[in-house]
C-alpha cells in the first residue's frame, strides 16, 4: 500500500498545483477549508466529491451529490469509479489530472466482475430491492463540527457503506448528500429470498460500521441512521447506474418514516411477504401514511437491536453463481 501511496496524486490543470494522496485512507475535494484538496471555484460543492483508496491499494473517485457534478473522462460519476493513470477529472469548472506512478491495482478487478460494470441499456420492469440509507441529524451535525471533521466523517462513512454493499451483492449504490441509495437486482426468482437477508445484512453491518466511527472520531454526539427497504419493479440500468420508478420513491419514504414509526428499520410489504418469515417474526406491522402517498402503507418495522438479533440467528445464503 505504501508504493501506491507514494506515487498517487491530483494535478490541477489551470496552476499545476499538486494534491498528494498520501495519508489516510479518503480526501474530500471541494471548495470548503476541510477538504484535502480546496477548488477555489463557486461552480465546486464545498463538499463536492471523494478520493477513496481501497484495500487493495488502488484509488476511486465519487460524487458526494455535488451541485455541478463529477466526470471522470467526460462521464458523470455516480458511484465509486476505479481511477487510473493519466485519468481526466472534472469538478465543476475545474480540471484534474489523476496521477499514480503505481498504477490502478483494482481496475483490473473491477472490470472483469460483470456485477459491477456500467451497461448503457435500461432494463423496464426488473425486480429489485432498494436500500435507502441516511444519516440522521447530518444538517445539525454540520453547523456544529469543523468541515475538516464533517469530510472525514462523511467521506469515511460513504466508503465503509459501498464496501458493505459490494460485498452483499449489490448491483450499484448511489450517494446523495448524506444518503447511500443500494440496489439489489433479483435475475433469479428463486434465490430472491437469500438475496434480501443479504441486503438486510448489508443493512445490519452498516448499522455497526456507523458506531463505529462514534468511537474513532471525535463527534459532539452519536452518528445514527435511519433504513427504509422496498422491493418492486424497476427501471434500471444506464451508464449512471439509474433506477427509477414507485418503487424507488417508496424506498426513501420508508427511510423517511423510521423516524416517525420510532424504529431504525422499515420495509415495504413486499419485502416482508417475500421473506416467508414465521408469523412469530420480529418484525412489528405498522400503518404509516408516505409523503406523495395518497392511502396509508404497510409498513413492517424493527429496531437495529433487533435487526442484529433477527440476522444472528441466520444463516447467510451462499451468494449466487
Amino acid at each position: 500500500m505504501g508504493s501506491t501511496a507514494s506515487g498517487a496524486s491530483l494535478i490541477l490543470e489551470a496552476s499545476g498545483r499538486r494534491y498528494p494522496l498520501v495519508e489516510g485512507q479518503s480526501w474530500a475535494i471541494g471548495r470548503g477549508d476541510g477538504c484535502v484538496v480546496v477548488l477555489d471555484s463557486r461552480s465546486v460543492s464545498r463538499l463536492h466529491a471523494l478520493i477513496q483508496r481501497k484495500d487493495a491499494g488502488g484509488f476511486s473517485v465519487v460524487d458526494l451529490g455535488s451541485r455541478n457534478g463529477s466526470f471522470l473522462n467526460g462521464r458523470r460519476v455516480s458511484l465509486p469509479v476505479a481511477l487510473r493513470d493519466q485519468d481526466r477529472l472534472v469538478f465543476g469548472d475545474q480540471k484534474l489530472l489523476f496521477r499514480n506512478s503505481a498504477g490502478s491495482v483494482s481496475t483490473a478487478a473491477t472490470e472483469t466482475n460483470p456485477r459491477n460494470m456500467p451497461t448503457t441499456a435500461l432494463h423496464s420492469h426488473a425486480l429489485v430491492t432498494i436500500v435507502v440509507v441516511d444519516i440522521r441529524d447530518f444538517t445539525p451535525l454540520a453547523r456544529t463540527v469543523s468541515e475538516a471533521l464533517l469530510s472525514q466523517t462523511i467521506g469515511t462513512w460513504f466508503l465503509r457503506v459501498g464496501q458493505i454493499a459490494q460485498r452483499l451483492g449489490s448491483w450499484g449504490q448511489k450517494y446523495i448528500g448524506d444518503a447511500v441509495m443500494a440496489v439489489w437486482v433479483h435475475d433469479n426468482l428463486s434465490q430472491l429470498s437469500g438475496d434480501l437477508v443479504r441486503a438486510l445484512r448489508a443493512v445490519s453491518e452498516i448499522d455497526s460500521a456507523t458506531g463505529e466511527l462514534n468511537h474513532t472520531l471525535p463527534l459532539p454526539g452519536p452518528l445514527r441512521i435511519g433504513a427504509g427497504m422496498n422491493t418492486g419493479p424497476a427501471i434500471v440500468g444506464g451508464a449512471e447506474y439509474t433506477a427509477l420508478g414507485d418503487t424507488v420513491n417508496a424506498a426513501f419514504r420508508l427511510e423517511a418514516a423510521t423516524k416517525q414509526l420510532g424504529f431504525g428499520v422499515a420495509l415495504g410489504e413486499r419485502t416482508f411477504q417475500e421473506l416467508a418469515l414465521p408469523l412469530a417474526s420480529p418484525f412489528t406491522r405498522r400503518e404509516v401514511t408516505l409523503k406523495g402517498y395518497d392511502a396509508p402503507s404497510i409498513a413492517w418495522a424493527i429496531s437495529f437491536e433487533g435487526l442484529h438479533e433477527f440476522l444472528r440467528l441466520r444463516t447467510l445464503p451462499a451468494p449466487p453463481g
